[in-house]
This record gives C-alpha cells, structure tokens and sequence, in this order.
C-alpha cells in the first residue's frame, strides 16, 4: 500500500504574503505532507487546482490523488473530477468543511473518503487504505457492470445477425447460429465481430 504514487492537489493561492487563509492552508499542507512522508507514502507532485491539473494528472498518472482544502472545496473537486474523467482514480479529500451537502456532492462526485479535520499523522495510514480498498470495489463493480453490458449489447447483435440469416436464407434459428459460428472460426474473430459485419452488409444491400 505504501508503493502507491500519490498526487496532492491544493487551491490555487492568489495571495500568499498578506492573506491569513493562504498561511492556514500553507500550514495545513505541510502537515499533510510530514503526515504522509512519516507514514511511509511516495508523494510524486503537489499540484495547484488549475486549468492545466488533467494534462499533469495524465502526465504523471498517480495511483490516489489527495484534496486538500481547508473550507470550500467544490472548485478544487471540479478540477479533479475533470482529471480523471477518463481514468478514474482513488479521490480523498481532507477538509475542514463538515456540511452534509458538501460531503453528499463530494461522494457523488467520486470521492473515495471525505475527512473532515483528519490530518493527524496517525489517522492518514488506516484512512488511505480504506478509502482504497473502497475505491478497489467500486470499481471491480463498474467493471462487472460494463462487461454484463457488454455482453447484453453483443447478444443483441448477434440475435439481429441470426434473424437475418432466418429470414435471408430460411434457416433455423440452431442453424442460422451454427453459421455465425463457423464464419467466426473461420475469419478469426469474435461472433458478435462476424454478427456486426453480417448486419453492416444487410444495411448496405438493403
């Protein structure tokens, strides 16, 4: 677990000389940082919450990204669930900000543990691992999901395959099936790929 390749992600400071809220986060940061260096965790960016965050997330593609944001995080999560619209990744996200509607939108948003006022060095161990283990099922879910639609849309294709052999060549439907199979053996490929050029060619010929 301690092999994982962690991105911190923090607001964008405007103001870093004059502005009491930059010296909290600043300091909250560096906790968050000695808490994860102690805990034996590969730190490999801290980034700002800006425009360029996908291109170095897809850069430097990180195993867990870390939101560290004092209040208000909602632009800082919008920048990361951009980031990782295409790759999804395990989000954690440390905050002082306890609304009910802020974690509700967090979680809905693919945060993997919302952690309000959680930065002591002894609580981020168990709670990375949790939030990964989370993240590790939901996605062994969505996968399961996707293959179980996948193959519902495969089935579709190949039964649209088989009603055109039926009506095309007056076959049964064990026989127009046994043809798709044996074309697929034959060219090497899936059934549903043979289906798919079967149906193509109806379309084509009318």
């Amino acid at each position: 677990m301690h092999n994982l390749r962690i991105v911190v992600v923090n607001p964008v400071a405007f103001d870093g000389d004059n502005d009491p809220a930059f010296a909290a986060q600043a300091a909250r940061s560096n906790d968050l940082r000695i808490g994860l260096l102690q805990a034996g965790y590969n730190i490999i960016a801290s980034l700002p919450a800006d425009l360029y965050l996908p291109d170095r997330i897809a850069q430097l593609q990180p195993d867990m990204i870390i939101i560290d944001a004092e209040s208000d995080a909602r632009d800082v999560l919008e920048h990361v669930v951009i980031a990782t619209r295409d790759a999804r990744r395990a989000i954690v996200l440390f905050t002082e900000d306890d609304k009910k509607s802020s974690m509700e939108a967090a979680m809905a948003a693919g945060v993997s543990a919302y952690i309000v006022a959680g930065l002591q060095t002894a609580r981020i161990k168990p709670v990375l691992e949790v939030a990964m283990a989370r993240f590790n099922q939901e996605q062994k879910l969505l996968n399961e999901l996707s293959d179980t639609k996948l193959k519902l849309a495969d089935r579709k294709i190949i039964d649209r395959a088989k009603g055109l052999l039926m009506e095309r060549q007056q076959l049964s439907e064990q026989d127009a099936y046994k043809k798709l199979r044996r074309l697929a053996m034959d060219k090497n490929l899936k059934l549903s790929e043979v289906a798919q050029r079967i149906i193509e060619a109806n379309d084509l010929l009318g």
